[in-house]
């Protein structure tokens, strides 16, 4: 029964492989795509923790790592972000009755510029920007160590879908 439907398989992979476009989590890429470069970056914004836009950049390089075949390099590659963090910003949400916050929200914005070599009508500088909501009995310091990994990552895969989701 396995070699049954390994025959089908086969050539399907084989098919798709000479094609010439490789697709790895929703990332069509060209094969003139080799490289890519993130420089490290930079904190502009007031607050946050220490070391918030290094592990950013990181969080960065590992996703493109794990999810595109490039070789990353660290300069000059054929597909270069950098940026800042610009914004780290804890809001009300919403209030109680005695006009407290019964919610409070965490925000983080990072300006990303992105430089495609190959297709230079690719290239842009924007803004990005998710949140998340905690409770006002917790503190900001409290929350921020489970918060800010996750608003990292969920702004690292919307850079990665802007970046990649083109090709």
């Amino acid at each position: 029964m396995r070699t049954k439907y390994s025959f089908f398989f086969l050539p399907f992979l084989l098919t798709m492989l000479s094609c010439g476009i490789y697709k790895f989590n929703s990332a069509s890429l060209s094969p003139d795509y080799k490289t890519f470069s993130i420089q490290n970056f930079t904190m502009s914004a007031a607050g946050g923790p220490q070391n918030m836009s290094l592990s950013f950049s990181d969080k960065l390089k590992e996703y493109y790592q794990r999810n595109t075949n490039l070789k990353f390099k660290n300069t000059d590659g054929d597909l270069h972000l950098e940026g800042s963090v610009i914004s780290y910003e804890q809001s009300p949400v919403s209030a109680t009755a005695g006009d407290k916050a019964a919610m409070n929200r965490l925000t983080i914005t990072v300006e990303v510029r992105f430089v495609d070599k190959i297709d230079e009508q690719k290239n842009f500088e924007k803004e990005f920007s998710f949140y998340q909501d905690f409770s006002q009995e917790t503190s900001l310091t409290q929350a921020e160590t489970t918060l800010v990994p996750k608003i990292l990552d969920q702004l690292v895969l919307n850079i990665f879908n802007a970046t990649a989701s083109s090709w």
